[in-house]
């Protein structure tokens, strides 16, 4: 929600007049100078969108407010030419809404155009939040990468790499709605504020890194002739997609990273299929490629990918995982009743390829149990089982 900046308006005013944290103010706005604002220039009002509404009889700004439990001046000032005073019946006037539900939906098959338009969606709520593209799937479609908060550890969370585990998206969205509204409403979860999370950790999230596969999991095969007929070969004339893993070409994303793929590549499919083939080569595809080259640009201090299934923990690769990473997957076991794994005898994945390559701590997260594509009706006790590893690595 956006408002003019009157003579003597401050963030630190605007901040306190809507109630929001002044630190999620500044950074909603961040082309501002705080120490100058210019009457008549905008100031972006996080966890808050507006409503159009019609004044009835009696009506006053004071009444209203009292109503909406606002302040008096939040009306005033997203009404700049209403005279309070001089009210009519059937006139329309802008009030400001806080923001105290969430947009992500999860429990719904959720594709990439379900995601971007949730991304949009808190991107505009919640301006403090920073959206990029890393990068396209074959198909062209965009994958975004979302950034919170300030602190100098980063921590990385990823899901559906692999197309049938579209669930994890959901769950990673999820959580990141969650953040937003337990941050700026000042609540908890689990009993713990968000607010040193935001000023302590940053948190990038990939949320989707094989959309391609997850469309088709979903939604069926693409428009585009050449793939549509490439993958009903593959997938051998069934329609039925529910078992695909791999990307739109047929080569899995999660064995496509420079850590042993030369021991994986001799004892998987050699050549495209719906699932596990690793390439001919390391990081071909270009959501592998966009997924490297943002963990090398963002220099992570620990990275966490979620798949489904097995209620398991990996963490370690090839004994060059640090000391403490134990500390840390003991917790995650703790909170969430997985099971910690550290080797297994499976490699050239992203979790190992960060170990092998920064020796800082990479776990694989294999959520719920069961058979690939897990069913919605287990999404709430999956959700609850994530939720304390997510808030784990950030406060471990």
């Amino acid at each position: 929600m956006k408002v003019s900046v009157r003579k003597g308006d401050t963030l630190w005013y605007l901040a306190k007049l809507f109630n929001v944290p002044l630190r999620l103010v500044i950074d909603s706005n961040r082309k501002l100078n705080p120490s100058s604002l210019q009457v008549g220039s905008e100031v972006e009002i996080p966890a808050y969108r507006t409503e159009k509404y019609t004044i009835q009889k009696g009506d006053t700004f004071y009444k209203i407010s009292q109503r909406r439990k606002l302040a008096l001046d939040a009306l005033t000032i997203m009404n700049p030419n209403t005279s309070p005073s001089n009210l009519q019946i059937g006139q329309i006037i802008n009030v400001p809404v806080r923001v105290v539900t969430p947009y992500v939906n999860p429990k719904t098959k959720y594709d990439w155009a379900a995601m971007q338009k949730n991304v949009s969606s808190l991107k505009e709520a919640y301006p403090f939040i920073r959206v990029k593209s890393i990068g396209k799937s074959v198909l062209g479609k965009s994958i975004p990468e979302i950034q919170i908060g300030n602190g100098e550890k980063k921590v990385h969370m990823n899901g559906a790499f692999h197309a049938q585990e579209w669930i994890t998206t959901a769950v990673i969205m999820n959580f990141l709605n969650d953040y937003l509204l337990a941050l700026t409403n000042q609540w908890m979860i689990r009993g713990l504020n968000m607010s040193p999370f935001y000023d302590g950790e940053t948190l990038s999230i990939v949320p989707m890194v094989n959309p391609d596969g997850v469309d088709l999991v979903l939604n069926g095969p693409p428009e585009s002739e050449y793939y549509r007929d490439f993958v009903l070969e593959l997938n051998q004339g069934n329609t039925d997609f529910s078992r695909w893993k791999a990307n739109i070409r047929g080569i899995d994303l999660n064995n496509q990273f420079p850590a042993k793929w030369e021991v994986e590549k001799p004892r998987k499919p050699q050549s495209p299929a719906p699932r596990d083939y690793p390439g001919e080569r390391p990081l071909t595809e270009p959501e592998t490629i966009a997924m490297a080259e943002l963990t090398r640009n963002e220099d992570f201090d620990r990275v966490i990918a979620f798949h489904t299934q097995g209620e398991e923990i990996y963490w370690g690769y090839e004994g060059v995982e640090p000391p403490y990473t134990e500390t840390i997957v003991n917790e995650f076991e703790r909170v969430s009743g997985y099971k910690a794994v550290r080797y297994l005898d499976s490699y050239a994945g992203y979790k190992d390829w960060f170990i092998k390559e920064w020796h800082r701590p990479g776990f694989t997260v294999e959520l719920g149990e069961g058979v690939n594509p897990l069913p919605l009706n287990q999404y709430d006790e999956i959700y609850q089982e994530t939720l304390g590893i997510m808030l784990a690595s950030l406060y471990m």
